[in-house]
């Protein structure tokens, strides 16, 4: 690394140091909701934050933003907050020339090009630890579980898309690795999970696979299976919007699998992306009021909303007992086939 990066690094980090965004974060005015409560009828209000792109050129409005749309969930009585995928990106209008070099990589070949890897090796750790000191923070003032999104965290020479989930304690519960990463990410250098994860909370267990995780039904059998009640799937599709297309997501998977899933999306235009999407918590067709498996949805895919609902994790659990699909299965079928099916396709 060259002395004048070095020497950049050390100012960004300077700049965006822990103190600084406590300062900034005990001067807004947040309810302080010390400890999180679940009434007995094991009913949960859940809220998803449908984010739009930004890039912030103080650490200190994207703090605001954070703490914005958080203090909007906890108006509405959410327990649990799920934010997008690459939820930092919006600090990479913190770097001096940003914009110039998503120009030079679309007239290189296109958005492939961009070293976002190598980038976020260098910056990560610096953003991560914003990220961290943030949401820890909104958790523990909030008396709020929080899925702060994913973020690329460099670790053994490698970067990560992981998503971070904090407790009402502001301690973090854990972490989760994009699995199914997509051909773009390849291409800048990212590196794909190995495992899924199902964390304990009060109200049972949550997951958070991230993006296109959720295109796999595999992933929620998963989870499922290590039990999970509530799927988290934070996104940031680059791609028009389209119903049909987002159908590939998180809406059928809660139907096979059945749990209750809440999607959060980063939407807007930022460094030449036009991200898209449509937050929103769903549920098993038989636990939703219409029948449709939608609880709420978000009216647009390209600004800023913020949708919640109530989950009745009791119902789901009578549903999980007494449901037909659930009960029409032949393990015998899949212990003899799909182990060597999904060997066949990792060579």
């Amino acid at each position: 690394m060259k002395l004048q990066e070095r020497l950049f690094l050390s100012y960004l980090a300077w700049r965006t140091r822990p103190a600084v965004i406590r300062r900034h974060l005990q001067k807004i005015r947040l309810p302080e909701r010390r400890q999180v409560t679940f009434p007995a009828a094991d009913k949960i209000r859940v809220a998803a934050a449908q984010v739009e792109a930004k890039l912030f050129k103080d650490v200190r409005a994207y703090v605001d933003e954070m703490a914005r749309i958080a203090r909007s969930a906890v108006r509405d009585g959410a327990q649990l907050l799920v934010f997008p995928e690459n939820n930092n990106y919006q600090l990479l209008g913190l770097l001096p020339g940003v914009d110039k070099l998503a120009k030079e990589a679309k007239t290189a070949g296109g958005p492939e090009k961009l070293p976002v890897a190598d980038l976020f090796r260098a910056v990560g750790p610096i953003f991560l630890r914003i990220a961290t000191v943030t949401f820890s923070w909104l958790a523990k003032r909030l008396g709020l579980y929080i899925v702060a999104g994913s973020f690329p965290c460099p670790e053994g020479g490698k970067v990560y898309n992981r998503a971070l989930l904090y407790a009402p304690d502001g301690s973090l519960l854990g972490s989760q690795d994009k699995v199914h990463l997509m051909p773009l990410e390849i291409s800048w250098g990212f590196s794909p999970g190995k495992v899924f994860r199902v964390f304990p909370a009060a109200f049972g267990g949550l997951a958070a696979p991230v993006c296109m995780d959720a295109t796999y039904y595999e992933t929620f059998r998963v989870v499922a299976a290590l039990g999970a009640d509530i799927v988290a799937v934070p996104i940031a599709n680059p791609e028009e919007y389209n119903a049909y297309l987002a159908l590939r997501g998180i809406w059928p998977r809660v139907q096979e699998t059945p749990v209750y899933g809440i999607k959060s999306a980063l939407v807007g235009k930022m460094l030449g992306f036009a991200l898209t999407g449509k937050a929103g918590v769903f549920a098993p067709l038989e636990l939703t009021p219409g029948g449709n498996g939608v609880l709420a949805e978000a009216k647009s895919f390209d600004r800023e909303e913020l949708v919640a609902a109530t989950l009745d994790l009791a119902a789901l659990r009578r549903l999980r007992a007494h449901h037909p699909r659930l009960m029409d299965s032949n393990p015998e079928f899949m212990a003899k086939y799909l182990p060597r099916l999904y060997q066949a396709n990792a060579k």
